[in-house]
């Protein structure tokens, strides 16, 4: 679809991802996260997605791309080959390099799309709370992706990813 927010505006994207994020069943044991993948030429959403969105334990990038290799009919593991290659993703938590379910982390899955996903815009780095260091980011780079947060939505994002969970 084509999007009305202008072509750079980082935090529409995020603002967008983080009202998919509201979507997202409050739960004591995920954060709640929204996802926008981008055709950065075009200024085409080719996704969206957020936690819990789709069946299983499913985290917001995740469903974006489950979604995207339903439209194109190939499994996820083949959609750096049918995808433009000038995407960028936007996430309103970077995404995760640990899986405590046994899934894909969703690092795992954007490095599937090096040659596709150039930048991942995070709104807030992964809180420690469920997986220690997350070396996502690292990994990422090391690919070649840029990772850049988008400041200035920290305190939103969090209540919302937050939402559910026990308060200390």
């Amino acid at each position: 679809m084509a999007s009305s927010i202008q072509p750079g505006d980082h935090k529409a994207f995020m603002r967008l991802a983080l009202s998919l994020a509201q979507k997202s069943p409050p739960k004591p044991t995920n954060y709640r996260v929204g996802a926008v993948v981008v055709d950065v030429p075009s200024n085409t959403i080719l996704a969206t997605g957020y936690t819990l969105e789709l069946e299983g334990n499913t985290h917001a990038e995740q469903c974006c791309f489950m979604k995207l290799a339903q439209q194109h009919g190939v499994p996820e593991q083949k959609l750096a080959e049918v995808l433009p290659k000038d995407l960028a993703l936007y996430t309103t938590v970077e995404p995760c390099s640990k899986r405590l379910s046994g899934n894909l982390p969703c690092v795992e899955r954007v490095l599937r799309l090096a040659g596709c996903i150039k930048t991942v815009y995070v709104g807030i780095l992964e809180p420690e709370k469920f997986v220690q260091e997350n070396t996502g980011r690292k990994s990422l780079r090391d690919a070649g992706i840029e990772v850049v947060h988008v400041e200035g939505m920290e305190k939103e994002i969090l209540e919302v990813a937050t939402a559910g969970h026990v308060k200390e």
